[in-house]
Parts: C-alpha cells; sequence; structure tokens
C-alpha cells in the first residue's frame, strides 16, 4: 500500500484544463538541468495553469522521490501499524471490533531493509519471539556474508531491474492524468502547492502496472521551495483485480500519505492513513483502518551531523 501510494498519485482534475483523448507524448525531462528556485505554475490568458508546466513540476518531483527512495537506505528507523479491524456491512461505515498494533525497528543489513519486531499491541515481544527475531537477523546475516560474486551481481542485477521498472511506473504518472491547480496551502510551515485530479480519458498506459491508474483520483500537496511531493490523498473510483478476481480492493479505499523533512537532505515517510476495503480469493475480506507512524530516522552511513526529529513529529 506504501509503494500504492507513492507511486499513484501525481494528478489533478479536468474541470478547468481543456482534456485530450490522445495519449500524451512526454518530452525528455532532465530534473538536473531544472533550477528549483525557477518552478513555478502560471495561469495561461485563460486563468488555468498549461498541462505541460504542471507535468514538468510534477515529473520533477517523481524524480527527486525515487532519490529519496535511494537515500532512505542510509536510515534505521521506527515503524508503527495500528489496525482497527472493522464490521461493516452494506457499504456502511463498520464499528470496530478488533485494534492490533505492531512495531518494528527498521535496520539495513548488507544494503537490504530488515524489520526486528520490538512490539506487539504495545508490549514486549515474548522470549520466544525475540529469539525468532534475533535468528532471522543472523540468517540474513550469514546469507549475505557467504554469497558468492555471481550470486551477488545476480542480485543486484534483479534489484536494479526492479527499480528501473518502478521508475517507468512512478514517470509515467504525470501523463495519465489530467491536472488543475487548486491554489496555495501551508504544511508544517513551509509552502506547497495544492493540485487536483482525475484520469486522463482514452489514456493508453505504456506499462502494466500503469493500468491501475485510471482507478484512483485525488490530490498532490507539493512543497515550492523543493518541488518535493509532502502529502497524497488518494480515493479508488472503481474496483481494482488482480489476477483474475484472485483479490480485489473496492472503490472507495482511501490512501492519506504524508512525507517529512530530515536531516536538510531527504523527504522520508511520516506517517499513512489506509481505509481498506478489499476482498483475497474470494473469501477473506479485510475491513480495516490502518495507520503506519514512522520516526527516529537515523543515520548511519555519513559522519554528516545528524538532527534527531523533535517529540511533536515523534507523536504525529
Amino acid at each position: 500500500m506504501v509503494l500504492l501510494a507513492s507511486c499513484v498519485f501525481a494528478q489533478a482534475s479536468t474541470s478547468t484544463l481543456t482534456s485530450t483523448r490522445a495519449t500524451p507524448v512526454s518530452r525528455p525531462l532532465d530534473v538536473r538541468a531544472i533550477d528549483v528556485n525557477a518552478i513555478d505554475l502560471k495561469p495561461d490568458a485563460t486563468g488555468a495553469v498549461p498541462p505541460e508546466q504542471i507535468r514538468d513540476l510534477l515529473r520533477h518531483a517523481e524524480e527527486k522521490d525515487l532519490e529519496n527512495d535511494k537515500r532512505l537506505r542510509d536510515y534505521t528507523y521506527i515503524e508503527r501499524e495500528e489496525r482497527h479491524k472493522l464490521d461493516g456491512r452494506s457499504g456502511e461505515p463498520g464499528e470496530v471490533k478488533k485494534i492490533e498494533s505492531r512495531t518494528w525497528e527498521i535496520l539495513e543489513i548488507y544494503g537490504e531493509p530488515v524489520a526486528r519486531l520490538t512490539a506487539k499491541d504495545d508490549k514486549a515481544p515474548s522470549a520466544g519471539e525475540a529469539k525468532k527475531e534475533d535468528e532471522k537477523i543472523q540468517k540474513i546475516i550469514d546469507k549475505r556474508k557467504n554469497e558468492s560474486e555471481d550470486d551477488r551481481r545476480k542480485r543486484l542485477e534483479k534489484e536494479e531491474k526492479g527499480r528501473e521498472e518502478d521508475r517507468k511506473f512512478v514517470l509515467e504518472v504525470a501523463d495519465a492524468f489530467n491536472f488543475r491547480l487548486l491554489g496555495s496551502e501551508a504544511l508544517d510551515g513551509r509552502d506547497t502547492w495544492v493540485l487536483e485530479g482525475e484520469p486522463r480519458p482514452g489514456y493508453e498506459p505504456r506499462s502494466r502496472d500503469a493500468r491501475m491508474l485510471s482507478k484512483f483520483k485525488g490530490r498532490v500537496w507539493i512543497d515550492k521551495a523543493e518541488a518535493q511531493w509532502v502529502k497524497l490523498d488518494i480515493t479508488a473510483i472503481d474496483t481494482i483485480s488482480f489476477g483474475f478476481v484472485l483479490a480485489r480492493i473496492h472503490k472507495g479505499t482511501h490512501i492519506l500519505f504524508e512525507q517529512i523533512r530530515v536531516n536538510d537532505e531527504v523527504w522520508l515517510p511520516k506517517q499513512v492513513e489506509i481505509h481498506l476495503d478489499a476482498r483475497v480469493a474470494l473469501f477473506k475480506t479485510y475491513d480495516e483502518d490502518i495507520e503506519l507512524i514512522f520516526h527516529d530516522y537515523r543515520k548511519f552511513r555519513t559522519d554528516t551531523k545528524m538532527t534527531v526529529l523533535g517529540e511533536e513529529n515523534r507523536e504525529q
């Protein structure tokens, strides 16, 4: 879901922009050649912001987000997940019938993120659970330590191929929607542009995964000073099926995703809220409200001075 939220949205709506049924062809964009301070969204004579201005901004933000993902590997952090299981019926909001929580410390071991469970329902894991976590981590360390050069090369090539596929998908987002600038808004003391959008009618996706983009609409907040996306608010407007109805995400599923600036160098996840309405294999249903909180980012691969997030950020 976090990957879906980070990839799916850089949208805005058709209401003030001329919609086209032809697939737009993006011109090459070298984000390194763009002066962030020079980026601005200026309405034309009709009062609408030209679509290409917004697409360039969004594609710039998407490129920078891919760089953020790389830099995340330089940090350890704490992730807490809280699930509110609901008993909704007939499409009505359900009452909470059960609350579960898990807390993990996210480590980087030989370039691989590894989650170590530190609490269940805000209680320390049992001795048996703690032992399993230690054994899991040791198994990964031993595997990587004894990895042959050939196996390492193949693993890295596979990872790079996956990242390239993700990149193609993310950069396609800016073309898959029509955009409208709603205005400006201050978030955590920083000025942002607020964009709203819907899928572009008749858009032909260039990658398989991009076919799901037509199933979403929402808003994105982009930091004016750094052209980084700060907040995403996404709603499913149609049912999404995976693997011949092996799994379905139903209309109305909602994702709210926020990022925070860390160490004056990178934007990293702060909070994710998900209302999930889904069915798996036609038997298992999920009607849940899920909240993920990320905090205590600590850099461990550089001597650069680190700024620890304040208590107000940890509690958000």
